[in-house]
């Protein structure tokens, strides 16, 4: 976010990002899949189910003045997309099993519609919101992991372990708010962005 001067209390920025959900069954089936893990990687934050979304651009602070704009722009990517159909695959490791940071559950992209809308959301909001600059892999973020650990240490089959879902739609995008707190984030919607392309 840039920085900005403003002559006294006003509109505090807003931390923002633009993600696709995902159905309760299949959150459901991955919070089983990942149960028997667990307990078994030291220092491993596991994050809730409410927290799994395909975060496809992060705001990070937002001036309020730039709601409008980013709404404008995510109406205009989701306009330009037809729904799909994705499921979940495999677990994995970023940025990988020796030296794990995060744990993973991958998602389905055969025709790299994800990775589509990624782009088109760098290139409509790069004016005030930096592109990404590695490459997309559509995934939710299930454990963060401090310090970063050897994930073969603790559970050695937990990279690739089959999460396969049932296929499930595609077809929106959603603009959230994330409020944090020492209870952890809440994340609120704020807008929808019918996939129409």
């Amino acid at each position: 976010m840039a920085p900005e001067q403003t002559a006294g209390p006003g509109p505090k920025p807003l931390r923002l990002f633009i993600a696709a959900d995902i159905p309760d069954s299949v959150k459901t089936s991955l919070s089983d899949s990942v149960a028997p893990f667990r307990n078994r990687i030291p220092g491993a934050r596991w994050t809730g189910s409410d927290g799994w979304h395909v975060t496809l651009k992060f705001l990070g602070a937002t001036w309020p003045r730039l709601l409008a704009e980013i709404e404008g722009a995510a109406a205009r990517v989701a306009g330009s997309v037809h729904p799909f159909r994705s499921r979940l695959t495999r677990l994995g490791v970023f940025p990988g099993p020796n030296r794990a940071r995060v744990v993973w559950a991958g998602l389905e992209d055969r025709q790299g519609r994800f990775g589509s809308i990624v782009a088109g959301l760098d290139e409509a909001l790069e004016e005030h919101f930096t592109p990404e600059s590695r490459a997309f892999t559509p995934h939710l973020t299930v454990a963060r992991l401090t310090p970063p650990r050897n994930i073969r240490e603790f559970a050695p089959e937990l990279p690739d372990t089959d999460v396969r879902s049932a296929p499930f739609a595609v077809d929106r995008l959603v603009l959230y708010r994330s409020h944090l707190s020492p209870r952890g984030a809440t994340y609120e919607p704020m807008e929808e962005f019918p996939l129409s392309g």
